[in-house]
């Protein structure tokens, strides 16, 4: 059997990639020739299609068609387009495809044409000083466009530039920047400014540059500094939450930061704590204040000693250093005081009564300014009464007018006046000083009997008995109790007659004679009592009894007064004929005031009545008594107009009304005996159920 020889291929017509260098300046530049071996030399059409050829970028290659030979037309960039994939076509000379169409593979071949590139200009990064070595601060980077497989893009890092120390240093592969070695302070740079470099081909190529600035960020190891050793301020006396002055200080650490911030302290020099010191917050110094107002007088200059510290404690890496301190002298100038009242009020006491012109006190002031020739003067201010006069120059006060109780002017007893106290200096200052006087009472009056007079019953535990009183102008302590007695030069009357106090409650109390009372200013004067009994049964009659009354001042006051009192037997005349409550509640004469008429009748002579008579007089001597009841009538009617004629009568002899039938009775009433005109008209059988006592009624009238 004859078997079919191997098909051979043709390898012309596979065309295998063709690389060509990015760059190339020898333009046009053959790349390759293809072929088609269907038909003779001359008879074949050869044509590319594709990106670079009739695609965009249009014109980069073209084809010989007639030769097969392909032309770089331009210079090629491999950043742009690092391959091109084309087609190759082969016709005969009227058209018809020879070979099917096959690929044309163009690669560029990259060339170290680009430089690195760093992401920014400047990077920027923040290391603490005193930082230890091999501390990171910051990373640099850059890019390399051209091949990354290739030394084209391998890049390195290195610092060119930072100063002489090399305090830091870089990692050539990663470009990151750390601390080198130690010694960084903050106060002796405190920006470092590096020069890095990024180089490609492995450090071999391109290169290119950017900065690399670091801050060293403070912490607190540099405490503040005195500018200088001494300090000297003055301020005037007497002000209070005044600046005096400034001390300078100096921290070589952040202005502004937590590590620069001082505080000061006043150690030494100020033992009444007059002085304060703060910090400026703008310049970190010292402000001395005074808080208590300065007396030149008692001391005219300061001197002291004044620490400064920061406000955080320092780093322990900080070098050790004593705390910083300096003298502050401060001088105190004299300026006018004005006076000052070293007993402000003043109080003293002055007797009511005191007579004008009495010196009272010396009220003066003194002058702060020992250092300056100066004289005070002095002047009422206020003195509501006009009850004082003040000697200008001594300061003396004494009493123009007599200074009484009560008075509007008089506050609890105190009499409030002011006086002024002025200098001589220019401009002059003057003070107020208080004067209180207080206006002792004295006791310059007697208790008084109040009433003078009285009527008592004369029979001993039925009546006989008399409530006294008194009064006493006096204020306490000068008034009440009162010590009420009979006069001890007539012993002969402690027979008849007793005095027991009072004891408020409308009884007599046991005891002594003293009554416990006040009295309040302004009101009426206390009134405190005494119990007069009689002790034996006495005639009727006028009685004329002398007591001794004793206040209770220091010293006491006593006097001696005539009790006059009325010893009455009271008889009553009654009005039997009316159907009232009986004897209770009948307006009664009482025989006694018809039988004695003159002891009812005041003592002093008295005004003639302007309704009576002028030859009509009052009865010289009492009147005979009636002997017998029918002369009653006789005897009142007599008395009546003995009475109409005289004025100093007392208004006994007033018309009575007597169809008055009183308030009723606690027995049943008795009507009912009389309600009919005849016997025969009333049933009176009831009578024999009512006892015993009844019988002999209902005999009567059953």
């Amino acid at each position: 059997r004859q078997h079919e020889a191997p098909r051979r291929v043709k390898r012309a017509w596979v065309i295998p990639p063709i690389s060509v260098s990015e760059n190339h300046k020898r333009i046009p530049h053959l790349l390759v020739q293809i072929k088609s071996d269907k038909q003779q030399p001359g008879g074949v059409i050869y044509s590319i299609k594709g990106p670079g050829v009739d695609e965009e970028p249009l014109g980069i290659f073209s084809i010989d068609k007639f030769s097969g030979k392909v032309f770089l037309n331009a210079m090629l960039d491999r950043e742009e387009n690092d391959r091109y994939r084309l087609r190759a076509f082969a016709l005969d000379l009227g058209g018809v495809t020879l070979e099917d169409p096959t690929d044309l593979e163009i690669i560029v071949v990259d060339q170290n044409d680009n430089r690195p590139l760093f992401r920014q200009d400047v990077f920027t990064g923040r290391v603490v000083e005193g930082a230890e070595p091999g501390t990171c601060v910051m990373t640099v980077d850059a890019t390399d466009a051209d091949d990354p497989d290739t030394d084209n893009a391998a890049l390195r890092y290195s610092i060119l530039e930072q100063g002489a120390a090399g305090m830091f240093s870089i990692n050539a592969t990663t470009g990151e920047i750390c601390t080198a070695r130690p010694g960084l302070d903050r106060e002796t740079m405190g920006v470092y400014n590096l020069t890095v470099q990024a180089a490609d081909m492995s450090g071999d190529g391109l290169t290119t540059t950017a900065m690399a600035v670091i801050y060293l960020e403070d912490i607190n190891d540099n405490p503040p500094e005195f500018t200088k050793e001494e300090f000297s301020m003055e301020v005037e006396e007497q002000a209070a939450g005044v600046d005096v002055g400034k001390v300078f200080v100096h921290d070589k650490d952040l202005a502004g930061s937590p590590s620069w911030l001082a505080k000061f302290t006043i150690l030494e020099g100020d033992p009444e704590g007059a002085f304060a010191i703060r910090t400026d917050p703008h310049t970190n110094d010292g402000v001395l204040s005074v808080v208590k107002p300065l007396d030149h007088e008692v001391r005219d200059r300061f001197e002291l000693t004044v620490s400064v510290q920061n406000e955080r404690p320092l780093k322990p890496s900080a070098p050790a250093s004593p705390r910083a301190l300096a003298t502050v002298r401060v001088r105190v100038r004299d300026v006018n005081e004005a006076p000052v009242f070293r007993e402000n009020p003043r109080r003293i006491s002055v007797l009511e009564g005191t007579p004008p012109g009495t010196a009272i006190t010396t009220y003066t002031a003194s002058d702060p300014d020992t250092h300056q020739i100066q004289t005070l003067s002095y002047a009422l201010l206020y003195d509501p009464a006009d009850w004082l006069q003040l000697d200008p120059h001594a300061g003396t006060v004494r009493t123009k007018r007599e200074l009484l109780h009560p008075s509007a002017f008089l506050q609890g007893g105190w009499y409030i006046a002011l006086v002024l106290a002025r200098d001589d200096a220019e401009p002059p200052l003057s003070a107020t000083g208080t004067l209180s006087i207080e206006i002792l009472e004295v006791n310059d009056h007697a208790p008084q009997l109040q009433p003078p007079a009285g009527v008592l019953c004369g029979r001993p535990g039925r009546g006989g008995t008399l409530l006294l009183g008194a009064t006493d102008d006096d204020r306490p302590p000068h008034g009440a109790p009162f010590h009420f007695q009979l006069s001890p030069q007539h012993p002969q009357l402690a027979r008849n007659w007793s005095i027991a106090r009072f004891n408020g409650e409308g009884q007599p109390g046991r005891g002594g004679c003293r009554i416990e009372g006040s009295a309040h200013p302004l009101r009426p004067p206390a009134v405190t009592h005494a119990v007069l009994a009689v002790l034996a049964e006495l005639p009727e009659g006028p009685y004329s009894l002398p007591l001794l009354l004793r206040d209770s001042g220091t010293p006491p006051r006593e006097q001696q007064q005539l009790l006059n009192v009325s010893v009455d037997m009271r008889d009553n005349i009654l009005n039997y004929d009316e159907q009232g409550g009986g004897e209770e509640d009948q307006d009664a004469y009482d025989i006694n005031q018809l039988r004695h008429p003159e002891l009812f009748t005041p003592r002093a002579k008295p005004p003639l009545r302007r309704d009576a008579p002028l030859s009509s007089g009052t009865p010289l001597a009492p009147r005979k008594l009636p002997s017998s009841p029918s002369d009653i009538e006789d005897f009142i009617n007599e008395g009546l107009e003995a009475a109409d004629s005289d004025p100093s009568v007392p208004p006994y002899d007033t018309a009575l009304i007597y169809d008055y039938e009183g308030s009723g009775s606690v027995a049943s009433p008795l009507s009912s005996i009389v309600s009919s005109l005849t016997d025969e008209d009333q049933d009176y059988d009831y009578l024999s159920e009512w006892g015993p006592r009844f019988r002999r009624l209902a005999d009567l009238y059953g």
